[in-house]
């Protein structure tokens, strides 16, 4: 009866641990914090940023993927240089989505296989689908403007402390631990973007792809910020679009697995990118990086010229059955071609294996 009173203790234990797990907020974010109201939870699984840099000022339009159950949230984002902020083209993305694409490649197979004939009626070719964002004592209001559905305010500090105060006087509480961790840019004098969220729709929760910020600053090197997503509770996704005058490459892995490049070259731009680059031609690098433990996240990215332009494109195979003219499949003409060969050649054996025919004296 004890042993089943402890197993009982232990199963209601892990219950209250998984219940309480649900309701503590997540924050997350790939180059800053989402800070939900303290009630409420939230996540970034998944944040893609477009990053321009032209060797003195750099610009960064970034989209997140949310999830939980947050009606409003903060979002925080240190930045080395006083920090201009408009919305973002959502087209953007599709579009460079779109340039980054996998290469198609045919490959071409010999014998039938499932799906051509005759083993079932076809068209003579099996094609293999593609692979696949004025305060108080501390605290300094630069600006502070409305943007869509969001409430934007450019801020200074000179204490964690007194930019947690700010936020909660405004309706918004930052954790302890997102204190310390400004404190390595309080100490570098750098400025900030809180950004507050609210669904147009009265009720509604925050989830899905959210509008696209871009925020435009000076600086002399192509940085991306990333120190404050130690802070997310879960796995993070980072994917990166930089348009600069050279191939890109982080100059470390900032604690996540090894950043992978999919896709690199030069491109004429048009449409949202080319606003974005001025209509100047632009080298495009993609990049994407896993964080399967964000707390080992040690610092912000650091992106520098590669040694060389060298392009590169993923590409996926179409296979499709080898076919000539008409789509006629090349290993049927080939068996016709053998059969009609050996039947030659077995006529030819016979007749020369027919005994001569022995005519009678008269």
């Amino acid at each position: 009866m004890r042993g089943r009173q402890r197993i009982l203790t232990l199963v209601f234990a892990l219950l209250a641990l998984q219940l309480g797990s649900l309701v503590s907020p997540a924050w997350a974010c790939g180059c800053g914090a989402m800070v939900p109201t303290r009630d409420q939870r939230i996540g970034v699984d998944r944040e893609t940023s477009v990053v321009r840099w032209n060797g003195r000022t750099e610009q960064i339009v970034m989209r997140f993927t949310v999830r939980g159950n947050a009606q409003r949230a903060a979002w925080i984002m240190p930045v080395p240089a006083r920090a201009d902020v408009e919305l973002g083209d959502p087209q953007l993305f599709d579009d460079l989505s779109w340039l980054t694409r996998p290469e198609e490649k045919e490959r071409h197979y010999f014998w039938p296989r499932s799906g051509d004939w005759p083993f079932a009626d076809s068209d003579g070719a099996g094609a293999a689908a593609p692979p696949p964002g004025a305060g108080g004592g501390g605290v300094g209001v630069v600006g502070r403007e409305r943007l869509g559905p969001f409430d934007v305010a450019r801020l200074t500090a000179t204490d964690p402390k007194a930019l947690s105060g700010w936020l909660k006087s405004n309706g918004f509480e930052l954790s302890d631990r997102l204190s310390d961790a400004l404190q390595p840019y309080v100490d570098r004098k750098w400025e900030y973007v809180a950004v507050r969220l609210a669904p147009d729709e009265k009720g509604a929760t925050l989830g899905g792809d959210l509008d696209p910020l871009k925020i435009r600053f000076a600086s002399h090197e192509l940085i991306y910020p990333m120190r404050l997503s130690r802070l997310a509770k879960t796995p993070q996704s980072l994917g990166l679009y930089v348009l600069a005058d050279h191939r890109m490459e982080p100059q470390s892995r900032i604690g996540g697995a090894k950043p992978e490049v999919f896709y690199a070259g030069r491109i004429n731009p048009e449409g949202p990118v080319a606003a974005l680059t001025d209509g100047k031609p632009a080298y495009l690098t993609a990049i994407d990086q896993e964080f399967p433990d964000p707390s080992k996240i040690d610092g912000d990215h650091l992106l520098s010229a590669a040694d060389s332009d060298t392009p590169y494109r993923e590409y996926y195979y179409t296979d499709r059955l080898l076919t000539v003219g008409d789509g006629i499949p090349v290993w049927l003409l080939t068996v016709l071609g053998v059969l009609a060969a050996a039947g030659g050649t077995f006529v030819a054996v016979r007749r020369r294996r027919r005994p001569a025919a022995v005519r009678s004296a008269a």
